[in-house]
């Protein structure tokens, strides 16, 4: 078998089935396996993301006070392949002057991250592609991409709008990469290790309890770059039209839909990962290696199947809280998002480090005794120092001297 495969339980099976039952030469075999997996876990979570529109305009209706999409099919569950079959039929129209080649493949550009991502998630317990012994320096670095993407569909476009619009979402991304990596470095720390399938192991207390303060820069970081609320300025009816998706229809502007959708519940499989033990069903790991809502059956099927429900589970809770956030908060401006990365988050993930730096030191191998003394001392230092960035912090600009008197206010 291939070295990287062999904790795989799908891969484990289809290529005992092709080499042993049928015979086949073993690269053929590897080769079938690893297709197997891939068009599993990339149909599936495109799947998930198209779900996850209807799921959100549903939510948000009910927030509302509205039903939401109600029509097509039983409780509206087929409206995203309308919407799909909508935006197949609209025409492409390409702007005049534009650049051909890098206007049609800046979509694709952005959704090629989503599907890399997929690569190293533990979807489960032995379900993964591939378990990189650097997993979360991976993420960081496949997720700087989509910046690439955008730029692209601003500068193609031959649009000004398009084009301030990018540079105004490029802006905002890379400022909010630095405190996303800050964060995810203050979990390689606690964990000892890059390997996705490590960190989850490492979870005797979820990180999310472990580390606020860390997982609080995670969340907000991330939203920025989903484009989520309250930093999706690209739809404020205020700024620049659509910002780089002025020029795009048809289905390209669906592909960029897609993996705007895609990429949320893409997020909260990483931060079910990192922060709520993946696919373990407990607060207490060494509880939930014990037992679980299929422990009855005692068998590796049982508890492969009772893996996967949890980490869905938890990915639903986290898709859950992003439309509940979208629902909620008003949009920011640009320069309020901008200063929020600078002047709060990216302090705060500083000092997130230095201080799991410090305890991991003190606690090189922590007990679920010891990672609750650092939980206590990580919530105590959260609160104060969101209070003092609360205090001391205005996401607020002030007018230039005199501009009142130019506009006649006294």
């Amino acid at each position: 078998m291939a070295g990287g495969l062999e904790g795989n339980a799908i891969y484990r099976a289809v290529y005992g089935l092709v080499v042993e039952e049928l015979g086949w030469a073993s690269w053929l075999a590897y080769f079938i396996a690893a297709m197997v997996i891939i068009l599993i876990v990339v149909n599936g979570v495109l799947v998930m993301g198209t779900l996850y529109t209807w799921f959100e305009r549903r939510v948000l209706g009910r927030f509302q006070g509205r039903l939401g999409p109600n029509r097509t099919g039983p409780f509206g569950l087929l409206q995203p392949i309308a919407d799909a079959l909508k935006l197949m039929f609209k025409e492409d129209i390409v702007p005049r002057g534009a650049d051909r080649l890098v206007f049609s493949l800046a979509p694709i550009v952005m959704l090629v991250p989503t599907l890399l991502v997929l690569a190293i998630i533990p979807f489960g317990r032995g379900s993964f592609l591939a378990d990189l012994n650097i997993g979360v320096l991976y993420i960081a670095a496949v997720g700087g991409i989509t910046t690439v993407a955008v730029l692209m569909a601003g500068y193609a476009s031959a649009n000004k709008f398009a084009t301030f619009g990018s540079m105004r979402a490029v802006a905002m991304v890379v400022s909010y990469e630095i405190p996303l990596v800050m964060a995810l470095l203050g979990v390689t720390v606690l964990a000892s290790s890059m390997s996705m399938v490590a960190v989850v192991e490492a979870q005797h207390l979820p990180y999310l309890l472990v580390a606020p303060l860390g997982a609080g820069v995670f969340l907000t970081a991330i939203s920025a770059e989903l484009n989520r609320n309250p930093f999706d300025v690209l739809e404020a009816e205020s700024e620049l039209v659509a910002g780089y998706l002025t020029e795009y229809s048809g289905m390209k502007y669906g592909v960029f839909m897609l993996a705007e959708f895609t990429n949320t519940i893409v997020a909260g499989a990483i931060f079910a990962v990192l922060f709520l033990q993946g696919w373990q069903w407990t607060v207490f790991s060494p509880l939930g290696s014990q037992v679980g809502f299929l422990g009855f059956l005692d068998t590796g099927v049982a508890r492969q199947i009772e893996s996967h429900f949890w980490f869905l589970f938890k990915v639903g809770l986290f898709a859950f809280a992003a439309t509940w956030v979208r629902a909620t908060l008003p949009r920011l401006r640009i320069d309020q998002i901008l200063s929020l990365a600078w002047k709060v988050l990216f302090p705060l993930s500083l000092l997130n480090v230095l201080v799991l730096a410090v305890e991991v030191i003190v606690w090189p191998e922590p007990s679920v005794g010891e990672l609750g003394i650092m939980a206590a001392i990580n919530w105590a230092v959260a609160g104060a120092a969101f209070f003092v960035a609360a205090r001391l912090v205005s996401l607020g600009t002030r007018a230039p001297l005199g501009a009142g008197a130019a506009v006649g206010v006294r």
